[in-house]
């Protein structure tokens, strides 16, 4: 017996949610909302996104994060992984490293569902 499994599109960037001052969130946007305040719910990755924001182009590679932060490799990896999972960077490789880069926009998204009158401005 075959399944038909549901696909949805992610890779459209909408905005997540009306600001929570405006109305109550659904449970649909508050699960998404949720999944990405998560993302940034932890020390070491608001460093390691603090830390790619300030940096020239707002661009890191992954072998200039390690030693800020005082961490090993894989655990910076795996925090800079929850981070691009949750849209807040974007990764490419080139050569043996990977370098990752801010999405202002997400961070943007994320200030204006919390209630903010204007979008953070950009880090640099």
């Amino acid at each position: 017996m075959v399944a038909m499994l549901e696909v949805a599109d992610v890779s459209a960037k909408t905005a997540c949610c009306v600001p929570l001052v405006k109305e109550p969130l659904g449970q649909e946007d508050a699960e998404r909302l949720a999944a990405r305040l998560k993302a940034l719910a932890d020390p070491a990755r608001l460093r390691l996104l603090s830390i790619v924001a300030s940096s020239e182009d707002q661009e890191a590679c992954v072998c200039n994060l390690i030693e800020p932060v005082g961490l090993s490799q894989p655990t910076v990896s795996h925090h800079l992984k929850v981070l691009t999972t949750a849209g807040f960077l974007t990764r490419s490789q080139r050569g043996t490293w990977a370098y990752y880069r801010l999405v202002p926009e997400e961070l943007d998204d994320v200030t204006r569902v919390l209630g903010a009158t204007e979008p953070a401005p950009a880090v640099r």
